[in-house]
């Protein structure tokens, strides 16, 4: 599987914003369980918040990999942009990536006033691996199956909930469906179910062998009538999530939240990763959909 462009990016710039924290302790456990904060250049807030997932395979990538810029966009538009590491898969396997990012959100709640951020105003945005995890954010804050009892009890009073979600050419349906999707289509090398794949590194076991755990592990399980608004992008052209998966899942969350929660967006020619991703026609879609729902 090929993500070089995922998988090698330098550290992104943020020299010029004046009011930031960086490698803020969310939890204890591990030492990657850190977020950066920024805030706009101008205004008191509190600021509605739009927290961050980076890509990577749940393997590799970093909160302040240059592949993240875009995120940052979001200062320009007056949210204040937590950008969340969360432990990979080579330190620990699924659920604890999604433990992490409930626990991010509740830390984030919990001491929103310490840097002028609204807790009532909260989105998450993610690509790739990190979509994964922003759909899940989505539609299990409420899931007690995903959250981590010994975590939770540090800020029992507030949710993880989010309430607005924009995912990024995420696996969001079905690991094991991936590579029938991906022969059908034609559009990559079918490589997502062998043992070394990283949906099963993700997992800990090749993912063909636990169906169950897969289904643990989709967003696509756990779509309820309460779910947040949506806004899902998919590259046409994919060659390594196929783009089935946010079809499919934009699907289900059409009959079952209903057609007003879910926009899913198709861009012609594109590809895993694309650059028409971060264009700023395309970037603008990204915030009218954040400033719908958390303005």
């Amino acid at each position: 599987m090929v993500f070089d462009h995922e998988f090698a990016p330098g550290p992104m710039d943020t020299s010029h914003i004046k009011r930031k924290w960086l490698d803020i302790p969310y939890a204890s456990k591990s030492q990657t369980q850190k977020l950066d904060i920024y805030l706009p250049d101008t205004g008191d807030g509190p600021f509605p918040i739009i927290a961050t997932f980076h890509g990577g395979a749940w393997m590799f990538g970093d909160k302040g990999d240059e592949m993240n810029l875009h995120f940052l966009e979001g200062l320009k538009h007056g949210y204040a942009v937590a950008c969340v590491n969360y432990r990979l898969s080579g330190e620990a396997h699924f659920p604890t990536q999604i433990h992490d990012c409930k626990t991010a959100i509740r830390y984030l709640r919990t001491n929103a006033a310490d840097y002028c951020l609204d807790g009532t105003r909260i989105g998450a945005w993610g690509a790739s691996a990190g979509g994964h995890l922003a759909a899940l954010l989505g539609v299990a804050a409420r899931t007690r199956e995903l959250d981590n009892p010994s975590m939770r009890k540090t800020n029992t009073r507030f949710s993880c909930k989010v309430h607005a979600v924009v995912v990024w050419y995420g696996p969001i349906e079905d690991f094991i469906k991936m590579d029938e999707q991906l022969t059908a289509s034609g559009m990559g090398t079918p490589d997502h179910s062998g043992a070394g794949s990283p949906e099963s590194k993700l997992l800990g076991r090749r993912i063909t062998d636990v169906p169950a755990l897969v289904k643990f592990a989709s967003p696509m399980t756990y779509i309820k009538p309460s779910a947040p608004p949506f806004l899902i992008q998919h590259g046409l052209n994919d060659g390594i999530v196929p783009v089935e998966q946010s079809i499919h899942f934009a699907a289900q969350m059409e009959k079952i939240a209903g057609a007003d929660r879910v926009t899913l967006d198709l861009l012609k020619g594109a590809d895993h990763g694309d650059p028409l991703f971060e264009k700023q026609h395309n970037l603008r879609r990204v915030f009218d959909f954040f400033d719908l729902h958390l303005k």
